[in-house]
């Protein structure tokens, strides 16, 4: 039988958070209590995205979700990367690190369609865009449910004709990689309320609500608003199961950290994390072009970590991140439901 979000126990779904915070634990212990987790692909190698699905199947005998990063065009431009290079010179020397080399590459997105074709995972969720009519078409006959992640009426209509299943609507309080189909516009910051809203009215597939949702109250909203599911992130990154670091966990819960901005100072499209030295001291020369400026910035980020210093480094969260709760992934979905 096709995946259906419907008829999960819990209409909740742990986000996919590449780089790091979604591992197996974690996404097979937000289907074990009820919901579905999903494995991330962002970064990944598509060997090492086959093992993460293979890992998670092992943990859970329910359904699991997987989630890609859709190859763009960068909005980037050489000229602007190098630049963007001398003005880091002084953050790398401090780090005592070198910047990386700024290239652009696909993400592996040929092999992980593939990895997604032979392990099937029951659902597939995209982000930056959604696959084309064709490969769409392959993903369903293998029966795997296409989810578009969009942020706009607009998107969720280019989403629905290239053939998706359901689609994830996320406001702009997420954190993390903003969705937007243009890697060089201006974020939405149409509040998800109203999003969902103008999406549930105009589509007829089960749309899932994303995007700042931290409680039970959030969640109940949303779902009354005409939504069949919840997709948390950020209330998930001190779970027990997380593979959250140790200087991103501190920083979640330590009292100078009190907003979080939207920027493109870490990878060259916009996100939002919390607000730090880096952004506060870069953004307003940090230029478009993901993923050059990602990997450019690569080797500061992890610089900064082993340094234990959480001031440039992406510390990715939406904005409810001061309600994050700890504990293990079936006690946060308990305090939700």
């Amino acid at each position: 039988m096709a995946f259906d979000f419907r008829d999960l126990a819990a209409p909740i779904i742990v986000a996919p958070m590449a780089g790091g915070p979604s591992t197996p634990e974690l996404a097979a212990a937000g289907t074990n209590a009820g919901g579905v987790g999903f494995v991330a692909a962002g970064y990944l190698t598509a060997e090492a995205f086959a093992e993460r699905i293979t890992a998670t199947r092992g943990l859970t005998s329910g359904p699991i979700g997987a989630n890609l990063f859709v190859p763009q065009v960068s909005a980037g431009t050489p000229d602007g990367i190098a630049r963007y290079a001398e003005a880091l010179a002084l953050e790398a020397e401090r780090y005592g690190t070198q910047l990386g080399e700024p290239r652009f590459d696909d993400d592996h997105w040929a092999a992980k369609i593939e990895v997604l074709l032979d392990l099937r995972p029951d659902v597939a969720s995209f982000t930056f865009g959604v696959p084309n009519a064709q490969e769409c078409t392959r993903l369903r006959e293998a029966g795997i449910a296409v989810v578009g992640s969009v942020t706009t009426l607009a998107e969720a209509q280019i989403a629905l004709d290239c053939g998706v299943a359901a689609l994830a609507v996320q406001g702009p309080s997420a954190g993390g990689h903003r969705g937007t189909f243009d890697p060089g516009a201006q974020p939405s910051t149409q509040p998800l309320d109203e999003l969902l809203a103008d999406v549930v009215s105009a589509v007829d597939v089960p749309v899932v609500a994303a995007g700042g949702l931290m409680t039970a109250d959030d969640v109940g909203r949303v779902m009354a608003a005409g939504a069949v599911a919840a997709q948390l992130g950020t209330a998930f990154l001190l779970a027990d199961e997380a593979g959250s670091g140790p200087v991103h966990r501190a920083a979640l819960q330590d009292p100078q950290f009190t907003e979080t901005v939207v920027t493109r100072a870490y990878s060259g499209r916009y996100a939002r994390g919390l607000r730090n030295r880096f952004i506060d001291e870069h953004e307003a020369e940090a230029p478009f072009g993901y993923p050059q400026v990602h990997w450019l910035t690569s080797p500061l980020r992890q610089a900064s970590v082993r340094a234990g210093d959480p001031h440039a480094v992406n510390v990715w969260a939406g904005t409810g991140f001061q309600k994050i709760g700890t504990g293990s992934v079936a006690d946060i979905m308990a305090r939700l439901g």
